[in-house]
This record gives structure tokens, C-alpha cells and sequence, in this order.
């Protein structure tokens, strides 16, 4: 997917999350370990729910934020979106799977918080810095989750 303006970044970035979440169902049915299977349901519920959450920026966000051109986004450095799949996550154990998910959420925020930076107009800077502070609080509630699973 090209991505010419800020509208097009949010539903290339609603649909890693779709992406990452039907990948990582299919991973969960296949999974030997019952607590990776978990692990992977748990975390592709709750992509599945970032999905529709990121989807809601591209229908409540300024109009003038999401047609601006985002110039910077070939500045930084691109997400790794091939590791979503072609990285099968039934190969991965518990761990494994977390440091694949954590850092892909990493490159995420990461991205955010270059392109909040570097905004022009406080439209588009206001966006990014709410879909930042998005993935930084799912972020957070996923690692709470996975660290009670950790736990049992």
C-alpha cells in the first residue's frame, strides 16, 4: 500500500493490526503448547480490537489532518510488517512470542512518535500524539495481561 497522506497511514496501520490478528489465530489452532495457544488467542482478540479502535481514528479524526501529505515517512526507518506472518508464531515458544509482538508494537509507537515530531500543522501532530498514546496504552495493557499469564 502506498501511503501518501495520514488517512492512508492509519488504515495501512489498521490493517498490520487485522493482519496480525487473523495471523495470529490461525497460529493459536495450530500451537502445541497450551499456553502459547492462550497466548495467541489472547493477543489476537486484542489486535482485533486495536484494529476497530484504529479504524474509529480514520472516521472521527480532523479532516484536515488525514489529507495532509506525510513527507517524513520514508525518513524513518519501516516497520517490519513481513514478520506479522511469514515468522509462523506456532514455531515460537510463549516468549518468543511475546518479543515478536512487543517489538512489533515497538516499531509502531516508534513511528508515531517520529511523525508527532516532525508534524507541520497541529492537526496532524495532535493526531499522531493520540494514536501514540493509543498504542502506548495497549501496549502496556497487553504486557499486564501477558504478565499474569507469565505468572500461572
Amino acid at each position: 500500500m502506498e501511503i501518501k497522506t495520514y488517512a492512508d497511514l492509519i488504515d495501512w496501520t489498521r490493517t498490520l493490526h487485522s493482519h496480525l490478528a487473523r495471523c495470529l489465530a490461525e497460529s493459536a489452532t495450530e500451537h502445541e503448547e497450551i499456553r502459547a495457544r492462550s497466548l495467541l488467542d489472547y493477543l489476537a482478540t486484542h489486535e482485533g480490537e486495536l484494529e476497530k479502535t484504529v479504524e474509529g481514528f480514520e472516521s472521527e479524526a480532523d479532516q484536515r489532518a488525514l489529507k495532509t501529505y506525510v513527507y517524513d515517512l520514508l525518513s524513518h526507518k519501516p516497520i517490519q510488517t513481513h514478520r506479522t506472518c511469514d515468522h509462523p508464531y506456532t514455531k515460537l515458544d510463549f516468549d518468543g512470542i511475546c518479543r515478536e509482538i512487543f517489538d512489533f508494537h515497538d516499531q509502531v509507537t516508534s513511528l508515531y512518535q517520529y511523525l508527532a515530531d516532525e508534524a507541520e500543522i497541529p492537526e496532524t501532530q495532535e493526531l499522531m500524539e493520540n494514536l501514540l498514546n493509543l498504542e502506548r496504552h495497549e501496549a502496556m495493557r497487553m504486557a499486564r495481561e501477558v504478565g499474569r499469564m507469565q505468572d500461572v
